[in-house]
């Protein structure tokens, strides 16, 4: 077993892999993170996405123990204090889920987007999330959820 040593969701978390686990089971099975979803397993899908020292990653395809010393950042900390991302509002005002298997990874995609280019045209925010699949929504509830968060964090940050 090998000690990894993490931030994840701006806690200090200490955890004991095989040096074989997955970044996306530490998450889930160690750490009860359940909201990074496993999907195809093969960085298809998207469905794991998260940030990893800023950086989004498909967590099935890192190591745990690749990601020690890392800050990780998951779709349980978008939310603060009791109040919804903006992205997470929303994917709720504009219907930007159904089944809801792949909103996690989109969410963690689109705050990345957002955070390099805060106002976004229709087609940067298809290509930001061209990493992610979605069997459901045929993506148009998406862009629009996702221009409506890009629209409430600039009126936010009075730009």
């Amino acid at each position: 077993m090998i000690t990894v040593a993490l931030t994840v969701n701006g806690k200090p978390v200490t955890a004991q892999v095989e040096g074989r686990t997955l970044l996306v089971q530490l998450l889930r099975e160690q750490l009860g993170l359940t909201g990074t979803h496993v999907g195809c397993d093969t960085t298809s899908c998207g469905a794991c996405t998260v940030s990893l020292d800023g950086e989004v990653v498909k967590s099935c395809t890192v190591f745990a123990v690749q990601a020690d010393g890392a800050t990780i950042e998951t779709v349980e900390g978008l939310a603060a204090g009791g109040k919804l991302h903006p992205l997470q509002e929303g994917f709720w005002e504009r219907h930007g889920l159904q089944c809801g298997f792949c909103t996690p990874g989109m969410l963690m995609s689109a705050r990345a987007l957002l955070a390099r280019n805060p106002s976004p045209s229709e087609d940067d925010i298809r290509h930001g999330i061209s990493g992610n699949l979605c069997r459901c929504t045929g993506y148009n509830k998406i862009v629009q959820a996702i221009q409506y968060a890009a629209d409430k964090l600039r009126a936010e940050k009075g730009a």
